[in-house]
């Protein structure tokens, strides 16, 4: 419990420790030494950082409160996905969901406590709204899973609960936090932001130079059925999206992945298929086609719908998917995060393994070409061409014809000119 005076550990950067340490008349690498432990190895308890003298650990005992997340329960699915309830140091709780590809994880990180945007089909917005997470409060999410799990989790995606663009700067903070070597130091092409579309924050995005991955929620193409969907878009309607989605590509060169949530009867006709390849006209885009949880009296379109709808849009010329669900059993997909506020007796938590996830807090990983973002959250292929690496860690199959918008029209990647770097690691 923080006492007057403290500062959380969580909220300082690595440049608050190097001046913190400074000004004690310690050397700058005490800095590099506890955001080790802090956020590599995923030790909060001061005393067991053996390599801190025994007056230096004392007086960080006094100056800073070291509480952390602590996970309380969790789910796990049959397909290997798991939902953690977490509680924060300071009061309340949010649901985060964990995806499992083969050997490797997708995180998928809450930014707020519920979600304000009001979401009809949306069970976490149904939930309400409580308060914004601190960057330190988003960041550490990551790291109590790892430190739970006993291994590293390659993949981040801010699609938990909440809206990071109605928590712009705590959210870039925190990837900020995650990315950098000195502290978490995940790769930053590894990091995906997903939006409803708050346009402001797409292009704040954009302007950070971080080069992060984008998602965006659009499951309309006309302004009247995106606002029956998506309240907060009667404040950025689609010409005013479209027009910061296009400014993101300019200054990035990065693909961006459309979500596109299937509703029976709603928003999945041919017809719907059609206005989309029109909405989306000259952005280079990959859309993920999601057949929806079924809530709010919103029901799932047939298989039939979907596949009609896929073959409208790669005919005209855009790379698609159609998510396989994953966390269904759990409340862990897409909108179901905070479902349930029942989650006792449907999994057991685990001691913390103690093992080290990595000295870098990475386990390695082999370079690959960057072919731009795809599916992002939970279990977001058919076909025969290429086996695709996707931002979630995942490798499926996919007959869309890769690198092409719409009219057909060849627009390489930043990332695709580059030779496949990838930044930030």
């Amino acid at each position: 419990m923080r006492t007057a005076g403290q500062r959380s550990a969580l909220e300082n950067s690595y440049d608050d420790w190097a001046e913190y340490f400074r000004s004690a008349g310690e050397a700058q690498y005490r800095a590099g030494q506890i955001c080790d432990w802090l956020w590599k190895r995923g030790v909060w308890d001061v005393e067991s950082m053996t390599n801190l003298g025994l007056d230096m650990r004392e007086n960080l005992s006094r100056d800073f409160d070291f509480s952390r997340p602590v996970i309380k329960q969790e789910n796990r699915s049959p397909d290997g996905t798991k939902k953690f309830l977490i509680h924060m140091p300071q009061g309340s709780a949010v649901e985060t969901a964990l995806l499992r590809q083969g050997p490797r994880l997708t995180a998928c990180l809450s930014t707020q406590v519920g979600c304000p945007v009001g979401c009809p089909f949306c069970a976490t917005g149904a939930g309400g709204f409580e308060r914004n997470l601190s960057a330190g409060e988003i960041a550490s999410q990551l790291v109590v899973m790892e430190k739970h799990l006993g291994r590293a989790v390659q993949n981040v995606v801010m699609m938990g609960m909440g809206e990071p663009f109605l928590n712009t700067e705590a959210t870039l903070d925190a990837i900020r936090v995650l990315n950098s070597p000195k502290m978490r130091g995940l790769g930053i092409r590894h990091i995906t932001v997903s939006t409803a579309g708050i346009a402001p924050g797409i292009r704040e995005l954009a302007e950070s130079g971080l080069g992060v991955r984008l998602a965006v929620s659009l499951h309309a193409a006309a302004d009247d059925l995106r606002s029956e969907l998506v309240p907060c878009s009667s404040d950025y309607p689609l010409g005013e999206l479209m027009s910061a989605l296009r400014d993101y590509q300019r200054v990035t060169g990065d693909r961006i992945t459309i979500e596109y949530a299937m509703f029976k009867g709603t928003n999945d006709s041919v017809e719907h298929a059609r206005a989309l390849v029109h909405r989306l006209h000259g952005i280079h885009a990959y859309i993920n086609l999601i057949p929806a949880n079924e809530f709010g009296g919103y029901a799932r379109s047939s298989p039939e719908s979907v596949l009609k709808f896929q073959s409208v849009l790669r005919s005209a010329g855009f790379e698609t998917e159609i998510r396989t669900e994953r966390g269904g059993e759990i409340n862990a997909s897409c909108g179901q995060l905070r479902r349930s506020s029942d989650m006792a007796g449907r999994g057991e938590i685990k001691k913390d393994s103690p093992r080290r996830f990595g000295a870098s807090g990475n386990e390695p990983q082999t370079p690959r070409k960057d072919r731009g973002p795809a599916p992002v959250s939970a279990g977001r292929g058919n076909g025969r061409q290429g086996v695709k690496n996707h931002a979630d860690g995942t490798r499926r199959r996919d007959s869309g014809r890769p690198g092409r918008s719409a009219g057909g029209r060849n627009i390489p990647s930043k990332e695709g000119r580059r030779g496949g770097k990838d930044r930030g690691r």
